[in-house]
């Protein structure tokens, strides 16, 4: 498994340099480099990470501010310059926080213990794929066998997902998105953004890289996930 990173910092020689360091960790990746912490609002905003290597000291809006802002964040390693900032780091439930100038050393002893914090976390439910066109969800201590033909999105609610069918109330599972994604057979259901997947034989119309399933429905297309969606489109829909 490898950890998506996004990595902020206002001085482009540091932020080149936690890039650099992210490319030669074998199990981190990078997904979005900012120079401010309003272009990683912005990436946020339909897009998710796993980390974030965060500079405290930036204009306008600091690094602490910024992740205190955020309602969902991803685990959090703080850089700066300045050691008084550690015990406010911690207080954000930060993984780590790196003093600058910061070493590779330094910097992998932090994403190790980023690494060991995710492997460490608990599997947030359980569901059973019991045949090709049917699985098992845990929802209120009970098993639900669900239709994959029935589904026609599934949404991510904070630690939940809900799954939104044809004919039936939503199903509310504790399990990860990406989890679920994994198991979901990929020649019918796609990621169109950090919280929503679709079953792709329900997309009947796309307007404004926004996937419309009746007037009060809309599910936007991330940027992340925008190449794949069109590649679908082209495909099915004749443009």
């Amino acid at each position: 498994m490898k950890l998506k990173c996004i990595a902020i910092d206002d001085e482009p020689l540091a932020l080149k340099q936690i890039s650099s360091y992210i490319d030669k960790t074998p199990f981190l990746e990078t997904v979005a480099l900012c120079h401010s912490a309003f272009e990683a609002l912005e990436y946020l905003a339909g897009n998710e990470a796993d980390l974030m290597f965060v500079d405290i000291n930036m204009p306008d809006l600091n690094g602490m501010d910024f992740v205190k802002s955020l309602s969902r964040k991803p685990q959090i390693i703080f850089t700066t310059a300045y050691s008084e900032y550690a015990i406010q780091g911690f207080q954000v439930d930060a993984i780590d926080y790196i003093l600058k100038p910061i070493s590779y050393a330094m910097f992998l002893k932090s994403a190790n213990k980023a690494k060991t914090w995710f492997e460490l976390q608990p599997k947030q439910g359980e569901f059973i794929e019991t045949t090709q066109d049917s699985l098992f969800v845990k929802s209120e201590y009970r098993l639900i066998r669900i239709l994959l033909s029935e589904i026609r999105y599934i949404e991510s609610s904070n630690e939940y997902i809900q799954i939104h069918l044809e004919k039936e109330p939503p199903v509310t599972t504790l399990i990860r998105l990406k989890a679920m994604e994994e198991q979901l057979p990929k020649e019918k259901f796609m990621r169109v953004h950090r919280s929503f997947i679709v079953n792709l034989d329900k997309v009947k119309m796309v307007e404004r890289n926004r996937i419309i399933f009746d007037p009060n429905i809309y599910i936007p297309v991330g940027d992340q996930y925008k190449e794949s969606f069109q590649a679908f489109i082209g495909k099915t829909f004749l443009i």
